[in-house]
């Protein structure tokens, strides 16, 4: 049996919406694009939602809108030290410096009562992470960030369909930055989103993703076919204003044919949602007995988790490696993927940060005895239970 670790479903009405932008020779943003985020704006229940070309590019405009409320290139921003690397590297090309905080074991996120002792006077933003599509402690995350003045900005790359106290992730902050990457529930092969109830932020938004214009309509007729605009000679003695530029932007917009996958993807998001979520459970619900060797995350009353993948740790005291438990998958056919690693220690390119081993513990053993493997839609039941039934061989080697 195969288990690949990920899929894209493309609906026939994406392949039409795809042939009809190819034949109007209309396939750079425009209406496709408008529709998409009007989809998801509506899916996850936030006022605005931006569509842009990466899960990475959601992160560094979001957390970039700061520069527009008065921080200085250098501040910071406070990120888990477990993530994708993504995470990370937004931070550095928005211009801010990332201060690290380790994660709890058990929920794969960042300690939040290790938050506050991280902040300084030059502290601009937090940035949890929903990591594995778990929701992080938003109630204590907010509660934190309002007592000291603080932007949060959810990194929801791989929260689709999570939910914390009945709340959808994307709603839970003042932004939040999704990826839509091939891998994810929602797809249009590359893409992100930046959500947001804040319509403000909505306009800085438009504006940075396309080199910082000073035009940010939030439909835009133009790029939906009309041939005049009245708006766009509102500048200083009737100037365009789509090349005046009010702050440093970037160039980082989806195109229609991404939109036209991602407009599909809705269509079926309920069901591609409910599929994974059953997966998920089946496998987690029986986790337990793979103790003491291995664990997993939970799902607690008061959230959903956003169907991702399975998260697997290797417990201390385990007589295997994690290379050993990997290749044992892979050669029976299920794909597997690290469970990503410390950034500040882990990661060769942020050590100019002057970060040690050794400060962020609970990162770092999870980037060494982590991996993670897929629950997509194109599986069902029995393929869960033959990851149960491979991971079972492996582990009665030891019992």
């Amino acid at each position: 049996m195969k288990i690949p670790f990920g899929t894209i479903t493309i609906t026939d009405r994406a392949k039409e919406l795809i042939v009809e932008a190819l034949d109007q020779k209309r396939i750079s943003s425009g209406k496709l694009v408008r529709e998409f985020e009007d989809g998801f704006a509506r899916l996850v229940g936030a006022r605005e939602a931006v569509a842009v070309s990466s899960g990475t590019d959601a992160d560094i405009l979001a957390l970039a809108v700061l520069h527009d409320l008065g921080a200085k290139r250098g501040d910071e921003v406070i990120v888990p030290s477990l993530s994708f690397v993504a995470t990370g590297n937004a931070v550095l090309h928005a211009g801010f410096t990332p201060v690290f905080v380790d994660i709890e074991r058990d929920t794969l996120n960042i300690d939040h009562s290790r938050i506050e002792a991280a902040i300084t006077p030059r502290t601009r933003a937090i940035l949890p992470v929903h990591l594995m599509g778990k929701p992080a402690e938003m109630d204590t995350i907010n509660a934190i960030a309002k007592a000291h003045g603080l932007l949060v900005v959810e990194d929801a790359a791989e929260a689709h369909g999570a939910s914390y106290k009945g709340r959808s992730a994307g709603t839970l902050a003042d932004l939040a930055a999704f990826s839509t990457y091939v891998a994810h529930i929602i797809t249009t092969g590359e893409g992100g989103v930046v959500t947001t109830d804040n319509e403000e932020y909505g306009e800085i938004l438009r504006s940075l993703r396309s080199h910082g214009r000073n035009c940010t309509c939030k439909h835009c007729i133009l790029n939906a076919g009309a041939d005049y605009c009245a708006k766009r000679f509102r500048g200083p003695g009737g100037e365009d204003v789509r090349f005046t530029f009010d702050r440093i932007g970037y160039s980082c917009k989806m195109n229609e044919l991404e939109a036209a996958i991602g407009i599909g993807a809705l269509e079926f998001y309920r069901e591609i949602l409910g599929k994974r979520h059953q997966n998920l459970l089946h496998v987690l619900e029986r986790f337990d007995r793979f103790a003491p060797f291995l664990s997993s995350i939970k799902e607690e009353p008061h959230e959903k988790i956003g169907p991702h993948a399975i998260p697997i740790v290797i417990n201390e005291g385990a007589p295997f490696t994690r290379s050993e438990l990997t290749r044992h998958l892979e050669e029976r056919g299920i794909e597997t993927r690290t469970l990503f690693v410390s950034m500040p220690t882990q990661c060769p390119g942020f050590a100019p940060l002057g970060y040690r081993l050794g400060q962020f513990p609970n990162a770092e053993y999870l980037g060494q005895y982590g991996l993670h493997i897929g629950v997509h839609q194109d599986l069902g039941l029995e393929e869960m239970d033959y990851i149960l039934n491979v991971i079972d061989l492996f582990l009665a080697r030891y019992r």
